[in-house]
């Protein structure tokens, strides 16, 4: 007799475990549907030269932020920020924003205008339009979801799928100082719920706080890689840890890779904050996310043309599959790559 396989859970499944069980029966019937699920954005027919590009993000309260240390106004902007994030991870140029949120009764009309301050602040930022959306009550907390619109030409669309063996594994900008950024308002929550009294201490570490409440989508990465004509082989932006996006690219690609902790590129106040929490840089960098930062691949024939460029750091390569997916640390030794950053389940 047959046995019944154990039924899994949410937890167990995991969010992209989740999603392709949602939508295994999930079929096109739209000719105008290039590209559904299974990448930062959803790819559409626009015209002869362009697709269009659509992602969503939601944000929970007490799930992805907690009101006693986030404003509203930072809140609104990092939303935006998040969402149009994913189109830039494809090469694309974000255009247009929805807004939907849901508030409960506790939030006065000043705090959504706080909110929407925020919002309209990203969008005149990042030069996107805000054209529409939705709002309703919720029986308790506030929920903000953002679709983002965006295009991309045809000839410079980067899926996540499109490594090859020895291409060159890059990140921009600094790994780590969002997740910092991060333990620093929990401790000074923590310190407050002990003692009201006691105001918190943030000003000496204003710029690891600003990484976590208003992170930039790197949008300006986008633009510098179109005036040095390189076009990545495959990318995806860092938001739930470095590890788990290299595993990502490498799984879509059927992929393996090595990466390099001595080439991993770490801001000052990384390495000299990072001990206050006993952790390490590399800690940080792999396992904490939120930076939206671009992580990419190049093939060798693009690298000289940005190699040696300040904004962008070689990290490793990619390699065949079945030589495995490893991080070599600063004693030379390798380890498997695994992922433990954010879990949305």
């Amino acid at each position: 007799m047959d046995q019944k396989k154990e039924a899994q859970s949410i937890e167990e499944l995991g969010e992209f475990g989740l999603i392709k069980r949602l939508v295994k029966t999930s079929k096109e019937s739209n000719s105008s549907t290039v590209f559904s699920v299974g990448d930062d954005c959803a790819v559409l027919e626009r015209n002869d030269q362009c697709y269009t590009l659509i992602s969503k993000d939601v944000m929970l309260e007490n799930i992805h932020f907690d009101l006693m240390y986030v404003p509203l106004k930072q809140l609104g902007y990092k939303a935006v920020s998040a969402a149009i994030s994913d189109i830039y991870a494809m090469n694309g140029k974000a255009e247009q924003v929805l807004v939907a949120i849901a508030a409960s009764s506790r939030f006065p009309l000043e705090a959504l205008d706080d909110l929407y301050q925020g919002i309209h602040h990203a969008c005149a930022v990042f030069m996107v339009d805000l054209v529409g959306g939705d709002t309703s009550s919720s029986v308790q907390g506030l929920m903000i979801s953002v679709s983002a619109v965006g295009v991309v030409e045809k000839t410079k669309i980067v899926y996540r799928s499109g490594g090859k063996p020895n291409d060159i594994l890059m990140v921009s900008g600094d790994l780590g100082r969002p997740y910092l950024g991060l333990q620093i308002l929990e401790r000074e929550k923590a310190v407050y719920l002990s003692n009201p009294q006691i105001q918190p201490e943030l000003e000496r570490f204003d710029a690891l706080v600003k990484k976590q409440l208003m992170p930039n989508a790197r949008k300006d990465v986008v633009e510098l890689l179109a005036n040095l004509q390189v076009i990545p082989t495959s990318m995806i932006d860092i938001s739930d840890g470095l590890a788990s996006e290299l595993l990502h690219l490498c799984q879509s690609g059927s992929l393996g890779c090595s990466v390099y902790e001595n080439k991993l590129p770490f801001h000052e106040e990384t390495m000299l904050m990072s001990s206050e929490f006993n952790l390490t840089p590399l800690t940080c960098a792999m396992n904490g996310g939120e930076e939206y930062e671009l992580l990419f691949s190049v093939s060798q024939e693009d690298f000289d043309k940005i190699k040696g460029n300040p904004y962008f750091t070689p990290i490793g390569y990619f390699t065949p599959k079945e030589e495995g997916r490893f991080l070599v640390d600063n004693a030379g030794v390798a380890h498997e790559l695994k992922a433990q950053g954010w879990r949305h389940f």
